[in-house]
């Protein structure tokens, strides 16, 4: 785990060569086909070499949530401990994190026709008049959700419908924990400013390897537009503005590059939380060989180099973060 740009994929590709890892990633951008320079997704050869699960699986005209991943999530995980190998878990959204070790709550299922009822009304009237009526049946949730937060109001109007109960008084439901050990590896750098600097780097490389081509290359769909999650992500919301001609290249930029900072600053305030974790500084040079001894202690002392040993009686997970939801 860790903030975005702190070097999560590296480690955990450099643990893969060590021991009996498998990837699965956890980031709500990945999960998106098409949204590939500005997510920061690993390139073709670092996904050739170590496949991450849960990347390139939903196309960005669908949602996809918190519930479809634990979903995924744990499947991947069954399939991966049955194989006798170690799941290693890297990405930066900590709601999929809490929501796969801790469950979700039992709220009612999706319902895409009333979904697209309630899409069909925010075209005509707006978002905010949704939350408005939010706000009406539910003024706790619509306290915590922004006028302008499509999936959010949706879900929370869908819940409201479906269920003729506030999504607030949902949320506390029975929850079902995740069956596994955890070593929880977080990845936080030293100092802060290093890591806007390396985040403002990232983003003028996105820039110069084609990051505005491939959003123009989802504009000219057709059937995409702002208000999905997957545009959501931090930079393609900004990108989609400025070819929508609100603000020049430069403006571009700055507010691209500040929203990822913000969402640093939102995963290392929820890093603070994980109390079991194990903090590694991201500026360490000796960070690899640190995360490793961490892992063979976990693992018992079990052989590295591609071995697969036999796993303990209880399955056994890692985990460590990329550009995730704004």
């Amino acid at each position: 785990m860790g903030p975005t740009a702190s070097g999560k994929t590296a480690l955990a590709c450099a643990l893969a060569e060590a021991f009996p890892l498998q990837l699965v990633s956890v980031d709500s951008a990945l999960v998106y086909r098409g949204l590939d320079i500005g997510s920061a997704k690993p390139d073709a050869a670092t996904l050739a070499r170590h496949p991450h699960r849960l990347i390139d699986i939903r196309d960005p005209a669908e949602p996809y949530s918190a519930a479809d991943f634990r979903e995924d999530a744990l499947r991947s995980l069954r399939e991966i401990t049955a194989s006798g190998a170690v799941p290693l878990l890297a990405g930066g959204t900590g709601l999929y994190f809490r929501g796969l070790q801790f469950g979700l709550s039992d709220l009612p299922p999706a319902d895409p026709a009333l979904r697209a009822r309630l899409a069909a009304e925010a075209a005509g009237t707006g978002w905010p008049a949704l939350h408005a009526r939010l706000a009406a049946r539910d003024p706790v949730a619509a306290a915590r959700i922004g006028p302008q937060d499509a999936q959010r109001i949706q879900r929370a109007l869908e819940v409201i419908e479906s269920s003729g109960r506030p999504l607030s008084q949902l949320r506390d439901g029975v929850r079902s924990k995740l069956p596994y050990r955890l070593l929880k590896l977080a990845l936080v750098p030293r100092d802060r400013a290093v890591l806007h600097a390396r985040i403002a780097r990232r983003f003028d490389a996105m820039l110069s390897g084609g990051f505005l081509d491939e959003v123009r290359a989802l504009r000219e769909r057709g059937d995409l537009h702002p208000g999905l999650p997957a545009l959501r992500a931090v930079g393609y919301r900004q990108a989609w503005q400025h070819l929508d001609g609100e603000f020049d290249a430069r403006e571009f930029r700055q507010r691209a590059i500040f929203a990822t900072n913000q969402l640093a600053k939102r995963q290392l305030t929820w890093l603070r939380g994980e109390h079991d974790a194990r903090i590694l500084d991201a500026d360490d040079p000796h960070v690899v060989v640190r995360a490793a001894d961490a892992l063979r202690l976990f693992l018992g002392g079990q052989a590295p180099a591609g071995r697969r040993g036999a796993m303990l009686d209880l399955p056994a997970i890692a985990g460590t973060d990329s550009q995730a939801e704004e």
